[in-house]
């Protein structure tokens, strides 16, 4: 009896020892692969905070809060089981998946470009938003920024699976959740607080000391600005993350030659420009993506016009008859 309570004791510590060990594989798989996936992350950070731009203020926390829960859900509930199912039995359908939501990346970021550079005529657009229902503006805003989170969230979670392919489904599964919730509690943490620094600028303002008022004053007038340039940077982010997608794919699909083109200008680059050859490098890498992704988006924007008039027509003609 004494002997087998022993046995039965030392099976028990050797399964203690074992998920332990499991933990600390997780653990250290799940850091390594938000690593990875940091560029997708700071890009989903910087396009996040433009969907609460003209909204009320009140509704920024709620609206954000929304788009996070959308995060989660596709994170967890969609492209978690996805990898997990294309993993194990159609590996070589994850990059072409990966491509098409590179184009409509690309395809969004160009089409933002065009509206900044060449505004609709009379206001027309700011017009048709005012006069919306706000529930359904931000309904649709809400949207749009869960459709866009999906792609950014596929590639982390596809960049996520390609760094523990040779693991166990069970940890695959385990790193994947853990870096969908590590990462969406991150970059929507830092989302709210970069949409409500200016509340709390104006708190500084009104009930804090001389520092207080300095910095709350600060805030109050740096938020606009940080804004402005978070719209820029979200659409440049758009088209440089797009870019790469399709670079990266193609590269995987056996089409070397634009990673190869790019990888010889960013070389150039930063043997041309001595001064912080690593970030020269890095600018002239995304330089191009990003020139690529707007050249992939201006193609979709072109053909998603001639198939909008073919519908037209056709609907049209099908409702004369």
């Amino acid at each position: 009896m004494a002997t087998g309570l022993i046995a039965l004791l030392d099976d028990v510590a050797a399964i203690a020892k074992a998920a332990a060990a499991s933990v600390d594989d997780v653990a250290a798989q799940t850091a390594k692969a938000s690593i990875k996936a940091a560029g997708v992350v700071i890009d989903d950070t910087a396009v996040t905070p433009t969907y609460v731009v003209g909204l009320s203020p009140a509704r920024e926390l709620p609206i954000i809060g929304k788009i996070a829960l959308g995060s989660l859900k596709n994170k967890l509930v969609f492209l978690l089981p996805i990898c997990l199912i294309l993993g194990y039995f159609a590996p070589w359908l994850i990059t072409p998946l990966l491509m098409i939501g590179g184009i409509y990346l690309c395809f969004e970021g160009a089409e933002k470009l065009h509206e900044a550079l060449v505004p609709p005529a009379s206001g027309h657009s700011s017009d048709s938003e005012a006069s919306l229902d706000p529930a359904k503006l931000e309904n649709d805003k809400v949207a749009g920024a869960i459709r866009t989170d999906f792609i950014l969230s596929a590639e982390i979670m596809a960049l996520t699976l390609a760094g523990v392919s040779t693991s166990t489904v069970y940890s695959q599964a385990a790193v994947l959740a853990a870096v969908g919730v590590l990462i969406t509690g991150a970059v929507y943490g830092v989302v709210a607080l970069i949409v409500k620094a200016d509340d709390i600028g104006f708190y500084l303002t009104r009930s804090g000391g001389v520092v207080g008022r300095v910095i709350g004053t600060g805030l109050v007038k740096g938020v606009p600005v940080l804004l402005t340039i978070l719209t820029m940077v979200g659409t440049a982010a758009m088209l440089w993350v797009g870019g790469s997608i399709i670079v990266h794919s193609l590269a995987e699909m056996g089409l070397h030659q634009p990673e190869h083109l790019i990888e010889a200008f960013a070389h150039f680059a930063e043997h041309t420009l001595v001064v912080l050859p690593r970030m020269t490098s890095w600018f002239a890498t995304s330089f191009l993506q990003a020139i690529l992704g707007i050249l992939i988006g201006a193609a979709a924007i072109i053909l998603h016009g001639i198939w909008k008039r073919a519908f037209v027509r056709e609907r049209g003609s099908s409702g004369s008859h």
